[in-house]
């Protein structure tokens, strides 16, 4: 298994992980501008951007061993961590699994599980579906091109019938001891509030933060610069 990875800085470690058919180059603008108080690490999850998957599906749970992999053999112990939906959900796993690895994480559009709401939408994922701006997004994103995007389609597609890669109990989220900022959209598609303020009231220190009117990984557009600020004082924080 090979993953690509960039890092900027050489402070505290900070692992920034992208959302399902995102890369790392979505934190383009912001690795560099924390890389003054980080080491901000960003690789491409397996079959996302440079990073191939020699598997058929994506797992939340594998990918938490490709993640710990590159930390690993980056001589990183003890990290803080900031991810966007698919790579919130990998920051979970490994809260929840190695506590002892993870001093404060940011999670956005996290979920504890995939509610049926969210699998009726899976079951129709496409690229037909997007406009034409984000499909050129996604072209950027995937060198692999169209072979690529569609075997992520492929995979996303499959979540709707998954039932043991994502399912945290309050037993196992009471299980992580680093600082969490839970960033929830009160208009999210796939994730009702609930599930947020369940998380927020099983992690022994964690902070619930709403966005209004915001959707699914709600911390883009006009919302940027304040995510940005409000995010990177809660990480610059001492764990």
């Amino acid at each position: 298994m090979q993953l690509y990875c960039e890092e900027h800085g050489s402070g505290e470690p900070l692992a920034l992980l992208h959302g399902f058919a995102g890369a790392g180059s979505d934190w383009a603008n912001l690795a560099p501008e924390w890389a003054a108080d980080f080491r901000v690490i960003v690789p491409d999850m397996r079959g996302h951007g440079r990073s191939p998957n020699p598997l058929p599906a994506f797992r939340h749970d594998g990918a938490v061993e490709d993640i710990l992999a590159l930390l690993d053999h980056l001589g990183v112990g003890t990290f803080k961590g900031l991810g966007v939906s698919a790579g919130a959900n990998v920051l979970l796993h490994i809260a929840a699994r190695y506590p002892e690895r993870v001093k404060a994480l940011v999670l956005v559009s996290a979920t504890t599980h995939f509610p049926e709401q969210a699998r009726r939408i899976m079951r129709s994922y496409s690229i037909d579906l997007l406009p034409e701006i984000e499909k050129e997004k996604m072209r950027h994103r995937h060198p692999g091109g169209e072979a690529q995007i569609d075997r992520l389609f492929a995979q996303a597609r499959a979540f709707a019938d998954s039932y043991d890669d994502l399912n945290f109990t309050a037993q196992d989220l009471a299980r992580i001891t680093a600082r969490t900022l839970i960033v929830q959209g009160d208009s999210d598609p796939f994730y009702p509030l609930q599930i947020s303020h369940e998380m927020a009231s099983a992690i022994p220190n964690a902070e619930l933060w709403i966005v209004q009117g915001g959707g699914h990984g709600p911390i883009g557009g006009e919302r940027w610069p304040e995510f940005v600020r409000r995010a990177g004082a809660f990480l610059r924080q001492a764990a």
